[in-house]
């Protein structure tokens, strides 16, 4: 299996390119790759190339490619959208196992009791580009820039759309809710206070389902793990 790395630069009429530096670094220090050894590319949008090292130079390696492949996305489109936490080491956790798990789209959330509301967009991206690479996948989650609850939920046009709350109501399972049929379904998690009864109102007036996770209580970025796998198993 050839050693997986991210590029941008995998434009269909370029036949090299010249990796950054921290990538160069790390084929050529690290893993100790030499000129006419062979790795993998992908840009995280279902392109893959593989590609034979030119120059082996620690800060600007040139590969010059040698295959071609594309690969199509699932049939089904799942986005989760979870609020922003007050932790940002737990926020980057949910981001690095929904990518592994191979959710296609994230929305961050600003919803009434969300506390935390700074976003490093770079540094999110970085954790979702790794995350990718180490569990070998060619398609990167869509991330978004944080968004409002109100205009998350008037604004979207997922066939399927649930949300997962903690308020005492009759809600029906996950697991017994997903539609195998529908391409595209939408989750919204909420933050550490859950969402308030006025925001479950909102998005059940907009055609949102109010779904259960189980029985326990879950931290808000466990349930958004526990949502992707459910709604990823179930695709």
């Amino acid at each position: 299996m050839l050693p997986l790395f991210y590029s941008d630069q995998l434009a269909e009429k370029i036949e090299s390119i010249v990796l950054e530096e921290e990538t160069s670094r790390h084929i050529v220090q690290v893993l100790r790759m030499k000129k006419e050894e062979l790795l993998q590319l992908t840009d995280g949008k279902g392109n893959i190339v593989s590609a034979r090292i030119e120059d082996d130079h620690k800060k600007k390696v040139v590969v010059e490619i040698e295959e071609r492949k594309f690969h199509q996305p699932g049939n089904r489109k799942i986005t989760i959208a979870i609020s922003l936490l007050k932790n940002a080491n737990r926020f980057e956790w949910f981001l690095e196992k929904a990518t592994e798990i191979g959710i296609g789209e994230i929305v961050p959330l600003i919803c009434d009791r969300t506390e935390r509301q700074h976003f490093r967009f770079e540094r999110i991206q970085n954790i979702l580009v790794s995350a990718m690479l180490q569990s070998r996948q060619v398609w990167m989650p869509e991330l978004h820039e944080p968004a409002k609850l109100a205009d998350v939920i008037s604004s979207s046009t997922h066939e399927q759309k649930l949300i997962a709350h903690c308020i005492e109501e009759q809600k029906k399972e996950l697991v017994h809710v997903v539609d195998e049929s529908m391409l595209s379904t939408i989750i919204l998690i909420g933050p550490e206070g859950d969402f308030t009864v006025d925001e479950v109102n909102m998005a059940m007036t907009k055609g949102f389902t109010p779904v259960a996770l189980g029985n326990n209580r879950l931290r808000a970025e466990t349930a958004g793990v526990v949502a992707a796998a459910l709604l990823k198993l179930n695709s």
